[in-house]
């Protein structure tokens, strides 16, 4: 192994849905729309919710394809949060679509580092071995704000959001520019992900030289229709460590 690749999102981190924030970022939109002259739609609040909820289903049918594309922030405001606004009122949030979508993964995501993160990140750095983050995400701004708050941004030698790259994993590009970016072969970089549908079968497509597969809260949820086999299964990061070679 020459490079360790990892996702953000049950892998780094695992958290829950903070309660309240729609009403929070409904209150933040309001103002937005106010200020803008645009009139605020009474279905704002459950507009936010229901567009959470189809962009979760959207990322599941988009583990079919071979290289699904991710959503730009542009299109997530304009055809899953304000499908059916005015268009004044659809064209103010899709003007501040990127400190929306900031704005929304800073008040949704409660997170809290897995137990083992900074032990593992620091027996890399001590093999001088690099670590990249490879993940899915609506704004992959939030997840380098809460790796520096953490304290670990200097752990990763590159950081990968889809978002930022276009791509959304299973497709095998978000990997290979991980790797790419490590100065790594994909090859020679092992892939560490909690999802079948996403992770483990983007590591057989990119073609990682081992793909393991982290138990997290949300791996035992994960769509069930191409669960490819990992090459490794382990509890936690702590687990990962034992088993490095």
């Amino acid at each position: 192994m020459q490079a360790l690749l990892l996702d953000f999102g049950g892998v780094l981190v695992d958290g829950v849905t903070r309660p309240g924030w729609p009403a929070r970022l409904a209150t933040v939109i309001g103002a937005l729309l106010a200020q803008q002259g645009a009139a605020v739609p009474e279905t704002l609040g459950n507009d936010l919710v229901a567009a959470v909820e189809a962009y979760g289903r959207w990322g599941d049918a988009m583990c079919r394809p071979w290289a699904p594309a991710e959503l730009s922030h542009a299109e997530f405001w304009s055809d899953f949060v304000a499908a059916d606004w005015p268009v004044a009122a659809r064209a103010v949030v899709v003007g501040y679509a990127t400190e929306l979508c900031h704005r929304l993964g800073r008040l949704i995501h409660d997170w809290a580092l897995r137990p083992g993160v900074p032990e593992l990140l620091a027996e890399m750095a001590m093999r001088g071995i690099p670590v990249a983050v490879a993940s899915n995400t609506l704004c992959g701004a939030v997840h380098r704000e809460f790796l520096a708050g953490a304290g670990l941004a200097d752990r990763f030698a590159a950081q990968v959001y889809s978002d930022e790259a276009g791509v959304r994993k299973p497709n095998p590009e978000l990997i290979a520019t991980a790797a790419n970016a490590v100065g790594v072969p994909v090859g020679d970089a092992w892939y560490v992900g909690d999802t079948w549908s996403r992770d483990v079968l983007c590591g057989r497509r990119a073609g990682v030289g081992r793909t393991v597969l982290m138990r997290s809260l949300r791996t035992d949820t994960d769509v069930g229709y191409r669960r490819v086999a990992p090459d490794l299964v382990v509890p936690d990061p702590a687990g990962l460590l034992a088993r490095l070679p």
